[in-house]
């Protein structure tokens, strides 16, 4: 095995093999708590310049399968594992994780102790890394990596979106069409719309307020993606648009950070954020405690003891996380009656559990004018 070194921003450094591509890569190190789910975790856009560290000792057990991608193509900037399997095994897979990394030219590094890497960044914060194959000189590495671009700041949208716009159609009866907005969109999403009877048009994360009204949408959604929600004017533009026209609108993840700034709110970073699949989360509307999907690093910073008054309607948190107490979900009502929502996870369970899919049948009972 070729070796293979990690340095982190603060000069914490590990030394491995290489695992994927050989050569180098740098990003922002951030950690994933899964025990599974890592072929949706590499395909979704959302970790964009990102290098993935997965907690989880054992990974490629299941290898990769042609069902399960959530784009066209692997999107972290690096990858760190413990323990890969040597062989994978189920009656899905068509080649291993390690071949795939290499056939997309991803680089990684396997054999740390990703317990420590991990125990790290959760004191010290996520912070920017490099992967090395090819230069594995600490010192000089660590400096390439204080040289590389930083994930405050940074707008990544129009980097992961579609360049055109396509429809997913509604599964049997069609019942409502939706303007989705690409932001780094996963596919399983437009298709869980799709089965509640939705005609869903997934358009540029560039789109106009032109654009959506083009398509008379009875409903409004903003995807999940990457990068600094503070550096992001055109999106919100939208939304508030799109909100003084009183389209009903659903956000997911980016998308609520989006929502929480249109209504007037702050976003910052969060310490080393949220990944994973077992994250707790209660929706405050109804009390109940959720287990879901999570792959963020701002949150939005709104009050969690009142309303608040904006020009579009009361906004409020509607949703918790149950371990640091942030900002998972918001709703807008006006006059008494629900016009949008959004939550911080992912309720399209690609890959995790299946607890907020309910939340696509709100939205469908927004639509419909029900709530």
């Amino acid at each position: 095995m070729t070796d293979a070194v990690l340095v982190l921003e603060d000069g914490r450094t590990f030394h491995g093999e290489s695992y994927g591509a050989e050569g180098e890569t740098f990003g922002e190190a951030v950690f994933s708590t899964g025990m599974t789910g890592y072929q949706e975790t590499l395909t979704d856009p959302s970790y964009h310049r990102q290098v993935v560290v997965m907690t989880a000792p054992h990974v490629g057990n299941t290898g990769m399968n042609d069902e399960d991608p959530e784009s066209s193509r692997i999107w972290v900037a690096g990858y760190v594992v413990r323990d890969p399997a040597r062989v994978p095994s189920n009656w899905r897979s068509r080649r291993s994780l390690d071949d795939e990394l290499k056939a997309q030219g991803i680089v990684g590094i396997q054999g740390i102790d990703t317990r420590a890497l991990t125990r790290h960044l959760r004191e010290s914060g996520a912070m920017r890394v490099g992967i090395s194959s090819v230069d594995t000189d600490p010192d000089t590495l660590l400096e390439k990596v204080k040289a590389s671009a930083e994930m405050a700041g940074a707008n990544l949208s129009d980097a992961v979106s579609t360049d055109a716009v396509y429809v997913v159609p509604a599964i049997g009866d069609k019942q409502y069409t939706v303007a989705a907005l690409d932001l780094g969109i996963k596919s399983m999403t437009p298709h869980r719309m799709a089965e509640r009877g939705i005609e869903v048009h997934v358009l540029p994360a560039g789109a106009s307020i032109e654009d959506v009204k083009a398509i008379g949408p009875d409903g409004l959604f903003f995807s999940n993606g990457p990068g600094d929600p503070a550096a992001t004017v055109g999106q919100i533009e939208l939304l508030q648009a799109a909100l003084v026209e009183g389209i009903p609108y659903f956000g997911i993840c980016f998308g609520n950070q989006l929502f929480g700034r249109a209504l007037g709110f702050g976003t910052y970073k969060l310490k080393y954020g949220h990944r994973g699949i077992n994250q707790p989360v209660q929706d405050r509307t109804t009390g109940k405690v959720e287990v879901t999907a999570h792959n963020h690093g701002f949150a939005v910073d709104a009050p969690l003891d009142r309303d608040t008054e904006t020009p579009y309607g009361a906004a409020s948190v509607s949703h918790i996380n149950l371990n640091d107490d942030c900002v998972e979900g918001l709703e807008l009502r006006k006059d008494g009656k629900l016009k949008g929502f959004s939550v911080q996870y992912h309720p399209e369970a690609a890959a995790g559990p299946h607890d907020a899919a309910y939340l696509f049948d709100r939205f469908v009972a927004l639509m419909k004018g029900e709530i």
